[in-house]
């Protein structure tokens, strides 16, 4: 399991919109500098968060991407989501049907049931984090981090998902 590029570099932009948000916003080029990543790059990750209702853009001399909500109300499933998707949705098994119309295993898959299991922690965890959060300093982020997934974990009712 693997987390993109694009996931990567678009919480770095996110981190620095958030941090810029009572200036006039950050533009292509800033951000690009700030995060050492092409202007091309940026741009890309900016249309995805745009479309996906994370960011709006004002043209203009005092122009520049800004949030559309403040940084506590979004959380770090929305961005993911937004960024990159679900580890495991819906269509999954359709999709992965080898060389049958059908999976094998359609009607009994353990497989199936882990990626169910994993996609509902990982939900969880990421719904508990927000933009804010990632604005502290590493070690405050790593406590925040560790308080919030200890928490989840102690009260995580382990049952069956239909």
């Amino acid at each position: 399991m693997k987390f993109s590029a694009v996931e990567e570099y678009g919480l770095r932009c996110l981190i620095q919109i958030a941090k810029n948000e009572n200036e006039n916003g950050l533009t292509i080029p800033e951000l690009s500098e700030l995060e050492g990543l092409s202007e091309a790059n940026v741009a890309k990750i900016l249309r995805i968060l745009r479309l996906g209702g994370l960011v709006e853009a004002e043209r203009g001399q005092n122009g520049g991407y800004r949030l559309t909500k403040p940084p506590e109300k979004i959380t770090l499933k929305e961005i993911l989501y937004t960024l990159g998707g679900k580890l495991f949705e819906s269509g999954f098994c359709e999709t992965y049907t080898g060389i049958y119309t059908i999976c094998t295993n359609t009607t009994d898959c353990s497989v199936r049931s882990v990626w169910k299991n994993v996609q509902r922690v990982i939900d969880e965890v990421l719904s508990r984090l927000t933009l804010k959060d990632l604005l502290a300093p590493e070690k405050v982020v790593d406590k925040v981090v560790c308080e919030r997934v200890d928490n989840f974990v102690s009260t995580i009712d382990l049952k069956v998902i239909q």
